[in-house]
């Protein structure tokens, strides 16, 4: 490899290393770059200081990145994990809002839909699980339950739409609907149909769920609720979901390093602590204490507050050192050198409250059993999202990639 330089091309599925011609096929490009940019009238180091910073030549259809001592190509495609919020803003642009009888649509960080039917409301929300295979008809209830139950509404009916691979045996696919059956009755949520199907493309069996919930009286909520002054309070602690994961993906390097009983802890955590958020949500809504609510998801607890934050129109101070994590999670996450505040939360609820009601509220959930804490405020806008540490503030992290997705890679 030329010294000076190492490039890199990263596609879907394969990384190769490139090779020398095609380093002088780039080193041309950025020469006709500079050529373009000294005949339209523009600075040479104006083009050279956007390539090296990250240009994106159309012709070449790749992203360049990085500095001349170690360039990378990139394909101009999306990552893992959830869509950049300014462009999925721009998508849900394209799509019809209503007709007046929907209260809430379709707009990022808010967890359902909310449709006026009769004297009360129909909640609606969606959710695929492609991160497990273990427990996948548990992990697709409780995770759309979740999303109807922040609203405010009581999860009451279950659809899904079941993508198998092919190959797959008939006794899993049994198995995986009579899971389905006995999850949903112990739930008390009733399953309405769906679709199943063996497509390409995929390998292993993806559930994507469609929970409804109705609001016979009062209100709902959203993740949009919370005011400028109000505080921030979490339930349980960050991470749970994720430290199910970590232990389900990675056993054998679990045990070694910590024990069979460490490794049968972890594995449990899907329920116990639990990834469910329905009884805590459905108790703060009784209450009439909280101004929004949100369950913890893909990105993990920074993603969700920041998530909460924008759907809110304000600004967030996350109190860093008051943020709560299991010992276990702690160590997997420095086993696999994850930041447990970027990892899939499921079974954490976020809550908005205003100061003065915010005894209250920990008071009622306590007395319920249920851990919670106040772990941060609602700013002014443009505060933006940071968090403090030890006394010092900085931006608080965002991640679009979940931190679990590096165990995949």
């Amino acid at each position: 490899m030329r010294q000076g330089f190492s490039f890199h091309l990263l596609r879907a599925s394969e990384r190769a290393r490139l090779h020398f011609d095609f380093c002088d096929r780039i080193e041309t490009g950025v020469e006709r770059f500079r050529q373009r940019g000294t005949n339209s009238g523009r600075r040479d180091d104006l083009w050279l200081s956007r390539f090296h910073s990250g240009f994106i030549p159309q012709s070449f259809g790749f992203i360049l990145t990085g500095e001349r001592k170690g360039f990378s190509l990139f394909p101009m495609g999306l990552k893992e994990g959830k869509l950049d919020p300014e462009f999925l803003s721009r998508l849900l642009e394209l799509l019809r809002k209503g007709d007046g009888r929907v209260e809430v649509g379709p707009q990022p960080g808010v967890d359902a839909a909310v449709l006026r039917l009769g004297g009360g409301y129909l909640v609606a929300a969606s959710d695929p699980i492609t991160f497990v295979t273990e427990d996948l008809s548990y992990y697709a209830l409780v995770v759309n339950a979740n999303d109807i139950a922040v609203m405010g509404a009581r999860p009451q009916f279950f659809l899904g739409t079941l993508l198998l691979p092919p190959g797959i045996e008939e006794g899993e696919v049994e198995g995986i609907f009579r899971d389905l059956a006995s999850e949903a009755e112990e739930m008390d949520i009733l399953l309405l149909g769906g679709h199943t199907e063996v497509t390409p493309g995929i390998d292993r069996p993806i559930l994507i769920g469609t929970m409804l919930g109705y609001i016979e009286e009062g209100r709902y909520y959203t993740s949009g609720g919370a005011r400028e002054g109000d505080l921030l309070v979490l339930t349980k602690r960050i991470a749970i979901e994720g430290t199910s994961i970590i232990a389900r993906e990675r056993r054998d390097e679990v045990e070694r390093h910590f024990g069979q009983d460490f490794l049968e802890r972890t594995l449990r955590f899907n329920r116990e602590p639990g990834i469910s958020i329905v009884r805590e949500a459905l108790i703060a809504a009784d209450s009439g204490l909280v101004t929004a609510m949100h369950d913890i998801t893909e990105g993990g607890f920074a993603m969700g507050a920041r998530e909460m934050a924008v759907a809110s129109g304000t600004g967030l101070l996350v109190y860093g050192d008051e943020l709560p994590i299991y010992e276990e999670t702690l160590k997997l996450c420095e086993l696999f050198g994850l930041d447990p505040l970027g990892l899939i939360g499921s079974g954490s609820l976020l809550l908005s409250v205003p100061p003065e009601r915010a005894d209250d509220l920990l008071a009622i959930l306590m007395k319920e059993e249920i851990e919670a804490r106040v772990v941060g405020e609602f700013r002014e806008r443009e505060f933006g999202f940071m968090i403090r540490r030890g006394g010092e503030i900085s931006p608080l992290p965002a991640y679009p990639q979940d931190e679990i997705t590096k165990l995949f890679q």
